[in-house]
């Protein structure tokens, strides 16, 4: 088998005890919409949530979203998998979701006796012959993304052999240029070391969040570049068309069925795997109940203001980690 096939969701931002997100959206509503639009999706390999899973951190949201996610999945013939956004909470979503990926709940009770509850949240799994890797580019109390140094090593050592058709890194803030005005300066800021761990591997496909638009692109790197599967907000989605200095959400949810099939088989003598990533992405009108058409439209007051606040400042862009964290990522489950 050399296809697989992905549901790619992000961004469903659930919150505990029935909360609305802006104080007007019902997000459990609107990912159970989500589901129900892609139920005659077909067979699937991987639902993949791309971070920003909960709004709150609780436990609360993240019991929800594994229920309402694998019970979607166990339908499809298919595994879940989850990343780490900038909203998620360390502590929740390792309590209920291990490392995001299947298994790891057990095997992070004995393998990780003492480990850091603050530390990234990292894992890797075989998929249909494919390595999928998360990464987790959250910085606590913060909006922006950044990967550490150790993160990239680890990165790195998992990426040293190829392996069956190739690897899938998910990573929530994408390591392209952002669209939408508030976006500049919550990006990933060092989306040039992130390709250079990524270049001369077997890496097919990056698969992101955080933009809350859908969005194709490339990460270049030195041997060559890596296609960027931004998706679409499931609690919202920006307008890239909104007037010229304003954040605009509107309602609407989405996702991305991504396709990846490899081309050529991966040999270990050469750099690389060359893939065909097909993407076919969806958004769907959240109704009334939900959420209302425009979730919030913020002028370019409003947008500066908040920039200030929450965009990565020049210290923290060159800040580097003098105590790298460690990292317990699941050990790769059987093969399916």
């Amino acid at each position: 088998m050399t296809t697989l096939r992905i549901l790619h969701l992000s961004d469903t931002h659930l919150m505990d005890g029935g909360a609305l997100h802006e104080g007007t959206v019902d997000t459990v509503a609107a990912y159970r919409h989500t589901l129900e639009a892609f139920e005659n999706v077909g067979p699937l390999d991987l639902v993949v949530v791309s971070g920003d899973a909960s709004d709150d951190g609780s436990p609360a949201s993240y019991r929800t979203l594994r229920s309402l996610t694998e019970d979607f999945a166990s339908r499809h013939r298919a595994v879940a998998i989850y990343a780490m956004g900038n909203h998620d909470q360390r502590g929740g979503f390792r309590a209920v979701l291990g490392t995001g990926h299947p298994g790891s709940e057990v095997e992070r009770s004995a393998a990780e006796p003492s480990a850091i509850p603050d530390a990234p949240i990292v894992g890797v799994s075989e998929v249909a012959g494919y390595r999928i890797i998360t990464l987790d580019s959250s910085v606590p109390d913060r909006t922006h993304g950044h990967v550490d140094a150790a993160q990239l090593a680890w990165l790195q050592s998992e990426l040293s052999t190829n392996h069956g058709y190739g690897s899938v890194v998910v990573i929530h803030h994408p390591p392209v240029e952002p669209v939408t005005p508030l976006h500049h300066g919550i990006e990933l800021i060092n989306a040039a070391e992130l390709a250079a761990a990524l270049a001369g591997t077997d890496t097919v496909a990056i698969l992101s969040g955080h933009y809350h638009h859908h969005l194709s692109d490339v990460l270049a790197t030195e041997s060559g570049s890596i296609p960027v599967v931004v998706t679409s907000g499931i609690v919202n989605s920006n307008d890239v068309l909104a007037s010229p200095g304003h954040e605009r959400a509107v309602a609407g949810s989405g996702g991305t069925l991504v396709t990846i099939s490899a081309l050529s088989a991966t040999e270990p003598s050469r750099q690389g795997t060359v893939a065909r990533v097909r993407t076919l992405p969806f958004r769907f009108h959240l109704p009334k109940d939900v959420s209302p058409d425009v979730v919030f439209d913020l002028g370019g007051a409003i947008v500066a203001s908040i920039s200030k606040r929450i965009a990565a400042t020049p210290a923290e862009r060159v800040a580097t980690e003098s105590t790298p964290p460690t990292y317990f990522p699941a050990a790769s489950p059987a093969p399916r």
